[in-house]
Protein backbone atom coordinates (compact mmCIF):
# COMPACT_ATOMS: atom_id res chain seq x y z
CA UNK A 1 0.00 0.00 0.00
CA UNK A 2 1.25 3.34 -1.25
CA UNK A 3 1.41 5.73 2.09
CA UNK A 4 1.54 9.24 1.09
CA UNK A 5 4.30 11.56 3.91
CA UNK A 6 2.19 14.24 5.40
CA UNK A 7 4.63 16.90 7.08
CA UNK A 8 1.79 18.55 8.55
CA UNK A 9 0.13 15.50 10.57
CA UNK A 10 3.55 14.91 11.76
CA UNK A 11 4.15 18.35 13.37
CA UNK A 12 0.51 18.01 14.56
CA UNK A 13 1.58 14.96 16.17
CA UNK A 14 4.62 15.76 17.82
CA UNK A 15 2.80 19.46 18.80
CA UNK A 16 -0.01 17.25 20.33
CA UNK A 17 2.27 14.96 22.18
CA UNK A 18 4.33 18.00 23.19
CA UNK A 19 1.52 19.76 24.50
CA UNK A 20 0.68 16.73 26.74
CA UNK A 21 3.78 16.69 28.27
CA UNK A 22 3.72 20.18 29.10
CA UNK A 23 0.20 19.55 30.87
CA UNK A 24 1.41 16.49 32.25
CA UNK A 25 4.47 18.09 34.37
CA UNK A 26 3.02 21.64 34.79
CA UNK A 27 1.15 21.70 37.83
CA UNK A 28 4.53 19.71 39.55
CA UNK A 29 6.50 22.12 37.63
CA UNK A 30 4.37 25.21 39.14
CA UNK A 31 4.05 23.43 42.69
CA UNK A 32 7.70 23.08 43.10
CA UNK A 33 8.40 26.79 42.32
CA UNK A 34 5.44 28.10 44.19
CA UNK A 35 4.96 25.93 47.32
CA UNK A 36 7.12 27.39 49.67
CA UNK A 37 5.97 27.84 52.48
CA UNK A 38 4.09 23.95 52.14
CA UNK A 39 5.04 23.03 56.31
CA UNK A 40 5.38 24.87 59.45
CA UNK A 41 8.48 27.57 59.44
CA UNK A 42 10.60 27.30 62.51
CA UNK A 43 12.66 30.25 64.09
CA UNK A 44 14.62 29.26 66.44
CA UNK A 45 15.56 31.77 69.58
CA UNK A 46 18.51 31.67 71.58
CA UNK A 47 17.13 32.98 74.86
CA UNK A 48 14.16 32.08 76.87
CA UNK A 49 10.76 32.26 76.81
CA UNK A 50 9.64 36.19 78.24
CA UNK A 51 12.60 37.98 76.22
CA UNK A 52 12.70 40.45 73.75
CA UNK A 53 13.98 38.26 70.86
CA UNK A 54 11.15 35.48 71.69
CA UNK A 55 8.45 38.44 71.74
CA UNK A 56 9.40 39.63 68.69
CA UNK A 57 9.62 36.32 67.02
CA UNK A 58 5.96 35.71 68.55
CA UNK A 59 5.10 38.49 66.76
CA UNK A 60 6.03 38.41 63.21
CA UNK A 61 5.58 34.79 63.12
CA UNK A 62 1.42 35.16 64.15
CA UNK A 63 1.52 37.28 61.82
CA UNK A 64 2.92 35.74 58.77
CA UNK A 65 0.96 32.57 60.02
CA UNK A 66 -1.93 34.52 58.69
CA UNK A 67 -1.10 35.91 55.52
CA UNK A 68 0.67 33.15 54.46
CA UNK A 69 -1.32 30.15 55.66
CA UNK A 70 1.50 28.35 57.21
CA UNK A 71 2.43 28.29 60.80
CA UNK A 72 5.31 29.44 62.41
CA UNK A 73 7.19 27.43 65.22
CA UNK A 74 9.33 29.48 67.96
CA UNK A 75 11.64 27.09 69.90
CA UNK A 76 13.45 28.75 72.31
CA UNK A 77 17.00 27.48 72.65
CA UNK A 78 19.20 29.41 75.62
CA UNK A 79 22.50 29.34 76.62
CA UNK A 80 26.19 28.44 75.39
CA UNK A 81 26.82 32.15 74.10
CA UNK A 82 24.65 31.37 71.31
CA UNK A 83 26.18 27.98 70.59
CA UNK A 84 23.19 25.88 71.11
CA UNK A 85 20.71 27.72 68.96
CA UNK A 86 23.67 27.90 66.04
CA UNK A 87 24.21 24.05 66.45
CA UNK A 88 20.67 24.02 66.21
CA UNK A 89 20.46 26.06 63.07
CA UNK A 90 23.28 25.31 61.31
CA UNK A 91 22.29 21.46 61.63
CA UNK A 92 19.12 21.93 59.78
CA UNK A 93 18.24 21.21 56.23
CA UNK A 94 18.93 24.48 54.09
CA UNK A 95 15.70 24.33 52.45
CA UNK A 96 14.25 27.94 53.87
CA UNK A 97 12.44 26.66 56.62
CA UNK A 98 14.60 27.37 59.65
CA UNK A 99 15.70 30.51 60.47
CA UNK A 100 17.64 32.18 63.98
CA UNK A 101 16.14 35.38 65.05
CA UNK A 102 18.81 37.30 67.13
CA UNK A 103 20.85 40.50 67.75
CA UNK A 104 23.68 41.61 65.55
CA UNK A 105 26.00 40.86 68.80
CA UNK A 106 25.59 37.83 66.84
CA UNK A 107 28.19 38.46 64.69
CA UNK A 108 29.23 41.98 65.98
CA UNK A 109 30.43 41.03 69.39
CA UNK A 110 29.99 37.66 70.91
CA UNK A 111 32.85 35.94 68.24
CA UNK A 112 35.09 38.39 70.83
CA UNK A 113 33.92 36.53 73.80
CA UNK A 114 34.26 32.63 72.10
CA UNK A 115 35.45 31.46 69.04
CA UNK A 116 31.93 30.28 66.87
CA UNK A 117 32.18 26.97 65.10
CA UNK A 118 31.57 29.07 61.78
CA UNK A 119 32.67 31.90 59.96
CA UNK A 120 29.95 34.68 61.35
CA UNK A 121 30.49 36.91 58.54
CA UNK A 122 30.35 34.37 55.47
CA UNK A 123 28.50 31.05 57.09
CA UNK A 124 25.33 32.86 58.11
CA UNK A 125 23.56 36.05 56.46
CA UNK A 126 21.15 39.01 57.71
CA UNK A 127 18.09 38.54 55.92
CA UNK A 128 15.49 40.82 57.42
CA UNK A 129 15.95 43.57 60.16
CA UNK A 130 13.06 43.53 62.49
CA UNK A 131 13.71 46.34 64.47
CA UNK A 132 16.52 48.38 66.29
CA UNK A 133 17.15 50.60 69.39
CA UNK A 134 19.05 51.21 72.49
CA UNK A 135 19.27 49.77 76.12
CA UNK A 136 18.37 51.07 79.14
CA UNK A 137 20.17 51.64 82.47
CA UNK A 138 18.08 50.09 85.39
CA UNK A 139 18.16 49.09 88.72
CA UNK A 140 15.52 47.31 91.67
CA UNK A 141 13.15 50.31 92.29
CA UNK A 142 14.25 49.59 96.16
CA UNK A 143 17.95 50.46 95.65
CA UNK A 144 18.64 53.68 97.17
CA UNK A 145 20.09 56.45 94.11
CA UNK A 146 17.24 58.16 92.40
CA UNK A 147 18.66 59.06 89.83
CA UNK A 148 22.25 58.29 87.10
CA UNK A 149 23.89 61.03 89.39
CA UNK A 150 23.08 59.35 92.46
CA UNK A 151 23.87 55.60 90.69
CA UNK A 152 27.25 56.53 90.20
CA UNK A 153 27.53 58.22 93.38
CA UNK A 154 26.47 54.92 95.16
CA UNK A 155 28.44 52.31 93.02
CA UNK A 156 31.32 55.01 94.27
CA UNK A 157 30.61 54.42 97.81
CA UNK A 158 30.05 50.70 98.02
CA UNK A 159 34.05 49.79 95.97
CA UNK A 160 33.83 45.39 95.44
CA UNK A 161 30.18 45.51 96.04
CA UNK A 162 28.43 45.66 93.37
CA UNK A 163 27.57 44.62 90.06
CA UNK A 164 26.12 44.74 86.77
CA UNK A 165 24.10 42.09 85.00
CA UNK A 166 23.95 40.92 81.25
CA UNK A 167 21.80 39.23 79.16
CA UNK A 168 24.32 37.37 77.81
CA UNK A 169 28.19 37.62 78.40
CA UNK A 170 29.48 39.04 74.92
CA UNK A 171 26.58 41.15 74.41
CA UNK A 172 25.90 45.22 74.20
CA UNK A 173 24.63 44.32 77.51
CA UNK A 174 27.90 43.75 79.10
CA UNK A 175 29.98 45.73 76.68
CA UNK A 176 27.75 48.77 78.31
CA UNK A 177 28.23 48.11 81.26
CA UNK A 178 32.34 47.37 80.87
CA UNK A 179 32.26 50.96 79.32
CA UNK A 180 30.64 52.61 82.23
CA UNK A 181 33.16 51.20 84.25
CA UNK A 182 35.83 53.01 82.46
CA UNK A 183 34.41 56.17 81.17
CA UNK A 184 32.58 56.62 85.22
CA UNK A 185 35.60 55.09 86.91
CA UNK A 186 33.39 52.48 88.38
CA UNK A 187 34.39 48.71 89.44
CA UNK A 188 31.65 46.84 88.61
CA UNK A 189 31.16 42.97 88.78
CA UNK A 190 29.70 41.44 85.54
CA UNK A 191 27.08 38.48 86.23
CA UNK A 192 26.50 36.68 82.69
CA UNK A 193 22.83 35.18 82.21
CA UNK A 194 20.75 33.40 79.80
CA UNK A 195 18.37 36.10 78.24
CA UNK A 196 16.81 38.67 80.05
CA UNK A 197 13.81 37.09 82.18
CA UNK A 198 16.39 35.51 84.82
CA UNK A 199 18.93 38.17 84.93
CA UNK A 200 15.87 40.85 85.65
CA UNK A 201 14.68 38.37 88.31
CA UNK A 202 18.25 38.82 90.58
CA UNK A 203 17.87 42.55 89.58
CA UNK A 204 15.00 43.28 91.49
CA UNK A 205 15.98 40.48 94.12
CA UNK A 206 18.77 42.46 94.95
CA UNK A 207 21.40 39.93 94.15
CA UNK A 208 22.66 41.88 91.35
CA UNK A 209 22.05 45.80 91.01
CA UNK A 210 22.31 47.10 87.88
CA UNK A 211 21.50 46.13 83.86
CA UNK A 212 21.71 47.56 80.89
CA UNK A 213 18.34 45.67 78.99
CA UNK A 214 16.39 46.00 76.42
CA UNK A 215 13.58 48.06 76.17
CA UNK A 216 10.95 45.45 75.45
CA UNK A 217 11.78 43.57 78.57
CA UNK A 218 11.93 46.25 81.08
CA UNK A 219 9.73 48.72 79.86
CA UNK A 220 6.46 47.07 81.55
CA UNK A 221 8.43 46.71 84.85
CA UNK A 222 9.57 49.59 84.79
CA UNK A 223 5.59 51.10 84.61
CA UNK A 224 4.61 48.84 87.12
CA UNK A 225 7.30 50.42 89.81
CA UNK A 226 9.35 47.38 89.90
CA UNK A 227 12.86 48.76 87.91
CA UNK A 228 14.33 52.33 88.60
CA UNK A 229 15.23 53.32 84.75
CA UNK A 230 18.21 55.60 84.93
CA UNK A 231 19.38 56.29 81.38
CA UNK A 232 19.62 55.09 77.68
CA UNK A 233 22.16 54.47 75.35
CA UNK A 234 20.16 55.83 72.01
CA UNK A 235 20.37 58.70 70.64
CA UNK A 236 17.29 60.46 71.41
CA UNK A 237 15.01 59.75 74.39
CA UNK A 238 12.97 56.40 73.82
CA UNK A 239 9.09 57.14 73.39
CA UNK A 240 8.04 54.53 75.84
CA UNK A 241 10.32 56.47 78.85
CA UNK A 242 10.31 60.30 77.76
CA UNK A 243 11.38 61.51 80.98
CA UNK A 244 14.62 58.92 81.10
CA UNK A 245 17.40 60.70 79.91
CA UNK A 246 20.22 59.48 77.15
CA UNK A 247 23.56 58.81 77.91
CA UNK A 248 24.51 61.64 75.71
CA UNK A 249 22.45 63.96 77.72
CA UNK A 250 24.24 62.77 80.99
CA UNK A 251 28.01 63.20 79.22
CA UNK A 252 28.73 59.50 77.92
CA UNK A 253 28.48 60.32 73.74
CA UNK A 254 30.31 57.37 73.18
CA UNK A 255 27.84 55.02 75.07
CA UNK A 256 25.03 55.25 71.71
CA UNK A 257 25.80 52.50 69.97
CA UNK A 258 22.36 50.97 68.74
CA UNK A 259 21.85 47.39 68.10
CA UNK A 260 19.27 45.90 66.24
CA UNK A 261 17.59 42.11 66.13
CA UNK A 262 16.83 40.68 62.63
CA UNK A 263 16.20 37.26 60.81
CA UNK A 264 19.01 34.90 60.10
CA UNK A 265 19.24 32.45 56.93
CA UNK A 266 22.42 31.12 55.32
CA UNK A 267 23.68 31.59 52.44
CA UNK A 268 22.99 28.38 50.59
CA UNK A 269 19.00 28.41 51.26
CA UNK A 270 17.99 29.18 47.46
CA UNK A 271 17.61 32.66 46.60
CA UNK A 272 13.69 32.47 45.40
CA UNK A 273 12.81 31.66 49.37
CA UNK A 274 15.17 33.72 50.42
CA UNK A 275 13.47 36.76 48.52
CA UNK A 276 9.64 35.29 49.36
CA UNK A 277 10.82 35.02 53.19
CA UNK A 278 12.28 38.40 53.13
CA UNK A 279 9.29 40.08 51.21
CA UNK A 280 6.59 38.30 53.79
CA UNK A 281 8.51 39.47 56.48
CA UNK A 282 8.95 43.26 55.32
CA UNK A 283 4.60 42.75 54.78
CA UNK A 284 4.28 42.03 58.11
CA UNK A 285 6.32 44.88 59.41
CA UNK A 286 4.67 46.89 57.24
CA UNK A 287 1.03 46.34 59.30
CA UNK A 288 0.19 49.55 61.03
CA UNK A 289 -1.02 47.38 64.23
CA UNK A 290 2.52 45.63 64.07
CA UNK A 291 4.11 48.73 64.73
CA UNK A 292 2.08 49.71 67.16
CA UNK A 293 2.64 46.81 68.86
CA UNK A 294 6.48 46.84 68.74
CA UNK A 295 6.70 50.39 69.36
CA UNK A 296 4.64 49.89 72.76
CA UNK A 297 7.22 47.50 74.15
CA UNK A 298 9.76 50.23 72.72
CA UNK A 299 11.11 48.22 69.41
CA UNK A 300 11.29 50.28 66.56
CA UNK A 301 11.08 49.02 62.98
CA UNK A 302 13.14 50.44 60.44
CA UNK A 303 11.66 53.17 58.97
CA UNK A 304 13.99 52.03 55.50
CA UNK A 305 14.33 48.21 54.73
CA UNK A 306 18.26 48.04 54.66
CA UNK A 307 19.51 44.70 52.02
CA UNK A 308 20.84 41.94 53.32
CA UNK A 309 24.17 43.54 51.56
CA UNK A 310 23.84 46.65 53.96
CA UNK A 311 23.35 44.66 57.17
CA UNK A 312 26.32 42.90 56.05
CA UNK A 313 29.17 46.01 55.47
CA UNK A 314 27.13 47.43 58.58
CA UNK A 315 28.02 44.41 60.81
CA UNK A 316 31.64 44.56 59.52
CA UNK A 317 32.28 48.15 60.58
CA UNK A 318 30.00 47.41 63.93
CA UNK A 319 32.60 44.33 64.59
CA UNK A 320 35.69 46.59 64.13
CA UNK A 321 34.05 48.83 66.42
CA UNK A 322 33.18 46.51 69.28
CA UNK A 323 36.68 45.00 68.75
CA UNK A 324 38.42 48.37 69.76
CA UNK A 325 35.92 49.06 72.56
CA UNK A 326 36.84 45.55 74.28
CA UNK A 327 40.66 45.98 73.62
CA UNK A 328 40.16 49.78 75.10
CA UNK A 329 38.63 47.92 78.50
CA UNK A 330 41.05 45.48 78.91
CA UNK A 331 38.33 42.99 78.17
CA UNK A 332 38.76 38.96 78.74
CA UNK A 333 36.87 36.16 77.79
CA UNK A 334 35.11 35.23 81.15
Amino acid sequence: MNRSHNPSLDRRHWMALALAAVLASGPSLVQAQGAWPNKPVRILVGAPAGGTADFLARVVGDAFGKNTGQSVVVENKPGGLGAIVMDAFLAAPRDGYTYVLSVNSLVTEIPFTMKPKYDPHKDIKPLVKLSGGGLVLVSSSALPPKNFAEMISYVKANPGKISFASYTPGTSSHIRGLQLNKQAGLDMQHVGYKGSPPALQDVMGGQVQFMFDGLATSTPLIKSGKLRPYAVTASKRAVVLPDVPTMIELGFPEMTQMSWMGLWTTPDVPAAVQQRMREEVLKVLSQPAIKEKLAATGLEVPDQASTPEEMMQSNLKDYELAGQILRSVNYKPE
